[in-house]
């Protein structure tokens, strides 16, 4: 099991990467330039936002506390939030907004990948919600102000 557990942790960031990727070459052409505006604009405020809530808030992680060496090699810093689950659930997030399946699937990666990094005493349990919520809230924000400007813009046209 701690194979499947290390495998997960450390690769699945990939399949994530890999299968939103697949999804944006496959979607027609206006819907991939707002896509690629949604994930720079939320990816950056995600980050940003991980960066101040890491600042904010020091979680310790489980193998330094516990004293066991963790499954995957990390250095003993702040493991909040997961920069891994951070990125899968923030690409899930965006994604829903415009494919429900293949979005889903993306944040069942990401809850996969969050499981196996806590299975491996890297992270608590806090720094994998953390994460979901920080990306959740970015892609939010970022889906409300592209809504509120395309109504502006739809109300100054008439």
């Amino acid at each position: 099991m701690h194979h499947v557990i290390t495998f997960v942790g450390k690769y699945f960031i990939f399949l994530s990467i890999f299968v939103a990727v697949v999804y944006w070459l496959r979607i027609h052409s206006k819907e991939k330039i707002a896509l690629g505006w949604r994930v720079i604009v939320a990816g950056a405020i995600a980050e940003g936002l991980a960066h101040v809530a890491g600042n904010l808030y020091y979680d310790t992680r489980p193998f330094v506390t516990m004293h066991v060496a963790p499954l995957i090699a990390h250095a003993p810093d702040n493991g909040f939030p997961s920069d891994h689950v951070l990125l899968a659930s923030f690409l899930g997030f965006v994604v829903l907004l415009y494919s429900r399946l293949t979005g889903i699937l993306l944040l069942l990666i990401a809850v996969l990948i969050g499981w196996a990094r806590v299975e491996a005493h890297i992270h608590h349990p806090i720094d994998i919600v953390g994460s979901f919520v920080i990306a959740a809230i970015s892609v939010a924000l970022v889906h409300l102000v592209a809504k509120l400007g395309g109504r502006f813009r739809r109300e100054t046209r008439q």
